[in-house]
């Protein structure tokens, strides 16, 4: 049974995260528009998504991915933060937080995530371009080439690069840095490394490596009150020595062991939990595509807060969770109950921020069934199709992408 509070005043509490206020515990989790200018750049379509998220009126509103290099890009349209295009980002973020003055009374604290694809990473023409940390039989009809098995010396200088990128996040007004680690992409795929060989694999020390490396060094040079976080998979939902999260040999039940040990050795004041893969698994945390029962989703739910409950069992670190936008107007009593009882100290929404980006505001009084999402899996079906990506039932633009992009193509 998932946790249920009807006191949904314990949303609109404020709290702090390295001395900045934080004025509600309601995250906007990252969700990718697929549809940044060439240069990585903002577009006016992913400007208009953050002006609608800055009115939205969360506390925390958590940027999608961006890319740390341009081979670590997913699509050539994916947000890519460097010195040419700083000047566009500082203006995104100035935006956003001057919109949540002006409509909510406040700053939304804004955090970037930051992130290398990985084996979902692409040219700039849209070709597939993987770059793996093994290989995996689970993920690939055909084995991709050895040489697609990125070196030690490639991810030793990944640590730098995300070095860079928090200097720039910094000089761009962002609150934050997420060193992202979830959903398969390369960070998260090195914490089941368990067959690669040399400093980055085997054992948890290695596996671990680019991450807490990564974050040490952002550490370091972050000034004062900046926040240094991650979105971090507790449970992968593979059998091992493909999973992080299950115990050798035994099938694919949670063990967050490592996931706790790992939360405790990064000792970071915030993180976002998530578990599974939304392309190979996406049943173990959000059912869709035409199979959003409610058992089953309340089933994936569960799930992730249970994950959340784990990684909140490590010590000081503030957790956000994620998952429950599928619940529609039940998300705000069982977002106030997982805070009421223990699993996370912030509620994350992600999909319901593309279909009702002000649902905010509509909590207390109760929100709109019809403006919610549907857990459809639409705007997953575009971003997989190459296309831009946003919430096909509530907006026509998308609807029309879908359309053309998916639906011609079945």
């Amino acid at each position: 049974m998932l946790p249920r509070y009807d006191n949904i005043d314990l949303l609109f509490e404020k709290s702090y995260i390295n001395n900045k206020l934080i004025h509600n515990r309601i995250v906007f989790n990252p969700m990718e528009g697929c549809d940044a200018n060439g240069d990585g750049s903002p577009s006016e379509l992913v400007e208009k998504r953050y002006s609608g998220f800055a009115g939205g009126g969360a506390g925390i509103i958590w940027m999608e991915a961006v890319a740390i290099c341009e081979d670590g890009k997913a699509n050539p349209r994916q947000l890519y933060l460097n010195n040419a295009n700083l000047d566009a980002f500082k203006k995104l973020v100035e935006d956003i937080k001057n919109k949540g003055i002006k409509q909510n009374g406040f700053e939304p604290v804004v955090i970037i995530q930051a992130t290398h694809s990985g084996r979902y990473s692409k040219s700039s023409t849209g070709e597939s371009r993987p770059q793996i940390a093994y290989n995996n039989p689970l993920f690939e009809k055909e084995p991709i080439s050895r040489s697609n098995i990125v070196s030690d010396d490639y991810l030793q200088s990944l640590e730098d690069k995300y070095v860079d990128f928090a200097q720039l996040a910094m000089a761009a007004g962002f609150d934050g840095i997420d060193i992202k680690a979830c959903h398969r992409y390369l960070v998260n795929e090195l914490l089941s490394a368990y067959t690669r060989e040399g400093l980055y694999g085997g054992s948890f020390e290695n596996r671990t490596r680019l991450l807490r490396n990564s974050v040490e060094k952002v550490k370091a040079i972050s000034k004062d009150g900046f926040i240094v976080t991650s979105r971090l998979n507790m449970y992968d939902g593979f059998p091992y020595p493909y999973g992080f999260g299950v115990r050798p040999d035994e099938g694919i039940d949670m063990d967050f062991t490592e996931g706790i040990k790992l939360v405790k050795t990064l000792k970071l004041p915030l993180i976002n939990i998530s578990i599974g893969n939304p392309y190979v698994n996406p049943e173990v945390n959000r059912p869709c595509n035409g199979t959003p029962l409610k058992e089953a989703y309340e089933k994936a739910v569960s799930n992730l807060l249970v994950a959340a409950k784990a990684a909140n069992s490590a010590g000081d670190t503030q957790v956000v969770c994620s998952g429950i936008s599928g619940l529609k107007a039940d998300a705000p009593y069982v977002a106030a109950g997982a805070i009421f009882q223990g699993y996370c100290s912030y509620a994350g929404f992600g999909r319901m921020t593309f279909a009702y980006p002000n649902f905010v505001k509509n909590i207390k009084k109760g929100l709109e069934v019809n403006k919610c999402c549907i857990t459809c899996g639409k705007c997953s079906e575009l971003m997989r199709a190459g296309s831009k990506a946003g919430c096909v039932i509530r907006d026509k633009f998308y609807f029309e992408l879908y359309k053309k992009d998916v639906m011609k193509k079945k």
